[in-house]
């Protein structure tokens, strides 16, 4: 026992570093869902193969690893992403966790290339909207996310597609008062059980 938790501290020491110095950490082990945390719906998401592959009822995934204690401010995030016809799906940020329903906190960042809303990926969903198809269905692209102070870039294959500053002081309706720049963790949500996505090779870099 005492052996494993000197490893554990270990692992946890070196995550540290990496987080300190702005390397990239793996956030997905590509074997299992460790380190996430899912509330209803649990079955919307399963790990295969290298990736998270989720299909289901709505439902949200949420990063609650080690790496920076969940809790990221600035940042960069990447992740490789694939959707199948007709799918609907989205990676919000600055978020936390739910049991249930759409999350209250953080922004979402869309993934939808050919669902019937018409916001497609790369959209800081409701905010800055991107309403062109940047990439088609069955085809891995890289979804990038930049968070700086109030500064958000989002990029689709390094193009960028979003460039947002929020204001000072910015005012949100009833319901989205949450919707702001923060702090938080990362989420993957299950839209609907027509909409498949796969996800992989998903990273963040501290900044």
């Amino acid at each position: 026992m005492r052996k494993f938790l000197l490893v554990l501290a270990g692992l946890l020491f070196a995550t540290c570093i990496f987080s300190q110095s702005g390397q990239w950490i793996p956030l997905f082990n590509g074997r299992s869902l460790e380190g996430w945390r899912v509330g209803d719906n649990a079955e919307t998401f399963r790990a295969d193969s290298g990736m998270i592959i989720v299909h289901g009822k709505t439902a949200h995934l949420f990063y609650d690893g080690p790496v920076m204690n969940h809790n990221f401010t600035d940042f960069e995030f990447r992740a490789d992403v694939l959707t199948k016809p007709k799918a609907n799906s989205g990676i919000y940020f600055h978020t936390a966790f739910q049991q249930k329903s759409w999350p209250e906190k953080g922004y979402e960042v869309q993934v939808n290339n050919s669902h019937t809303d018409w916001r497609r990926t790369g959209s800081l969903y409701g905010i800055n909207d991107v309403p062109d198809l940047l990439v088609p269905d069955d085809t891995w692209f890289t979804e990038t996310i930049i968070v700086q102070g109030k500064h958000v870039i989002i990029k689709v294959n390094d193009k960028t597609v979003v460039d947002y500053t929020e204001p000072e002081n910015v005012y949100r309706g009833k319901g989205s008062e949450k919707r702001v720049i923060s702090n938080g963790t990362f989420a993957l949500q299950g839209h609907d059980p027509n909409s498949v996505v796969y996800f992989k090779n998903i990273m963040v870099r501290p900044l």
